[in-house]
């Protein structure tokens, strides 16, 4: 086989060693973040992820009879751009929200609107998220502004 005539597996094979080199240096910056987290501030939290589970002992027909409501209620909050996006867990157990708001207590505030926390029928987990902080380490030092 001539130099031109290459098979998808001469170009796996070339594009392996990059690959893996890209996969090992994430590995140790992820064990190095500890450390980098401590040199490094700390991101600003953009969004806060919700996790809402029906609680321990509900019965699925209480929940379909607020459900309607639900939906609409969750509806409009994303019309409004309170609410970025919404899952559903793949296992079943919940609904999966991600606010964009800073802070638990603006998330907390947004929550209470609806429906089924307005009738006790589900658990809230509120989780802030923000940018990956160890990545800064990827670019090197910062000037000083």
């Amino acid at each position: 086989m001539s130099q031109n005539q290459r098979t998808g597996k001469d170009v796996d094979m070339k594009t392996l060693p990059r690959f893996l080199t890209l996969v090992s240096s994430f590995l140790i910056l992820l064990t190095v973040a500890p450390s980098l987290h401590a040199q490094a501030t700390t991101p600003k939290a953009t969004d806060v992820l919700v996790l809402m589970t029906v609680k321990a002992g509900v019965q699925r027909e209480q929940t379909a009879k607020v459900l309607p409501t639900e939906v609409r209620a969750t509806v409009r909050l994303y019309l409004d751009g309170r609410l970025r996006q919404w899952f559903q867990r793949s296992d079943g157990k919940g609904v999966v929200f991600i606010l964009p708001v800073t802070t638990v207590a603006e998330a907390e505030a947004i929550m209470e609107s609806l429906p089924l926390v307005q009738a006790n029928l589900v658990d809230l987990q509120y989780i802030t998220l923000s940018p990956l902080g160890p990545l800064a380490a990827l670019l090197g030092p910062t000037p000083d502004r």
